[in-house]
């Protein structure tokens, strides 16, 4: 009984993860190139084979290592790369939403002026 609920709850993380690297996948491919460059990242091919890689293996072997291993390239490329493709690209916190680098949590800040 306690075997069979690891078990759904393992598949759950993994169907979660499979899906997180899928998001990142396309995210990737809808990037401009020079946009990579910009950014100071790998390339959009390193990182489109990477991703597809995750994917892949996420679909046709899910071991728990590469699963893990996939998971890992997925969270830096969330956590590293999208945020600097944004940026460079005008689509982030940083670029024409309203958003200055003075902005603090509560408006912008004004050095006590």
């Amino acid at each position: 009984m306690l075997l069979s609920g690891f078990s759904s709850l393992l598949s759950f993380i993994f169907l979660g993860l499979l899906l997180l690297s899928i998001f990142a996948l396309v995210h990737a491919a809808l990037q401009r190139e020079d946009a990579y460059r910009a950014a100071d990242k790998q390339t959009k091919p390193f990182w489109l084979i990477i991703l597809g890689i995750t994917v892949a293996v996420q679909l046709v072997l899910p071991m728990m290592l590469l699963v893990l291993a996939g998971a890992v390239a997925t969270i830096v490329y969330l956590v590293d790369v999208r945020p600097a493709l944004q940026a460079v690209t005008g689509r982030g916190r940083g670029g024409g939403g309203g958003w200055s680098s003075s902005d603090g949590p509560y408006g912008p800040y004004n050095g006590n002026r």
